[in-house]
């Protein structure tokens, strides 16, 4: 159990460190972008990696910016893609809903026309019997 504690624990201390006081200033820009990621500001995010990444390219670190901004680019237009989606999925089921309507209308309509025709059916009769 302690051994399990201890393993959980290094990271947030490594973590502590990285963007500690002694933090160099890549780092802490790094760190304030992940930061953004994790409270879920991705367009924030996505401008501390830009920045980030327009101010140290040739840092160790710009391979894992590009990564963590193109995955987080992707979550904001899945985000974006998703909103699209549901409007789109509001507007088809309104149609739908127009057009289930509409069909009950025809049908109803139908149904009288039977009706119609069916007693039309009947004078006919009628009239063929009194000849």
């Amino acid at each position: 159990m302690r051994r399990v504690l201890i393993a959980a624990a290094l990271p947030l201390l490594f973590a502590g460190c990285v963007a500690g006081p002694f933090a160099g200033p890549s780092t802490t820009m790094l760190a304030k972008a992940d930061r953004l990621t994790t409270e879920g500001d991705y367009r924030s995010a996505i401008a501390a990696y830009d920045a980030f990444l327009a101010q140290y390219a040739d840092d160790s670190k710009a391979p894992r910016a590009r990564v963590s901004r193109d995955a987080v680019a992707s979550v904001l237009t899945t985000r974006d893609e998703i909103a699209r989606l549901h409007q789109e999925l509001a507007r088809v089921r309104e149609e739908l809903a127009k057009r289930e309507g509409d069909l009950a209308r025809v049908r109803q309509e139908a149904d009288r026309l039977r009706a119609d025709l069916e007693r039309l059916k009947q004078i006919d009769l009628q009239l063929e019997k009194r000849k």
